[in-house]
């Protein structure tokens, strides 16, 4: 067999390797449709009931990469920013909570022994 013939063949079945892999794998990958019925009933109730609320969570997940991909930081450094704000966040409110209880206890006290 010639060069050229060898060469024909070697691009034909490059040719079906590269367009007929996909093509086969995309044939037998499942639809959602036909996943969704593969469910149980509870899952497929579960997973109707939880939809908005991933959907939400995701919407707002790619909201502040947007916003963290504004800045010149690294979105990584800006995550760990927005996560030290959270924390922060949260100590003060529970400080605050702290102290209001304390005053709570000392009104309450207070009440109790007539001093007010």
């Amino acid at each position: 067999m010639s060069r050229a013939g060898t060469w024909m063949k070697m691009l034909g079945v490059g040719i079906v390797i590269c367009v007929g892999g996909p093509a086969f794998v995309q044939y037998i990958r499942p639809t959602d449709e036909e996943l969704f019925k593969r469910y149980n009933p509870d899952l497929q109730k579960r997973s109707l009931e939880e939809g908005d609320r991933r959907a939400r969570e995701f919407d707002e997940y790619v909201t502040r990469l947007k916003q963290w991909s504004k800045s010149d930081k690294s979105i990584w450094y800006a995550a760990q920013e927005q996560q030290e704000q959270k924390r922060v966040e949260a100590e003060v409110q529970r400080n605050q909570a702290r102290d209001d209880a304390k005053v709570q206890r000392e009104e309450m006290r207070k009440e109790l022994l007539g001093e007010k």
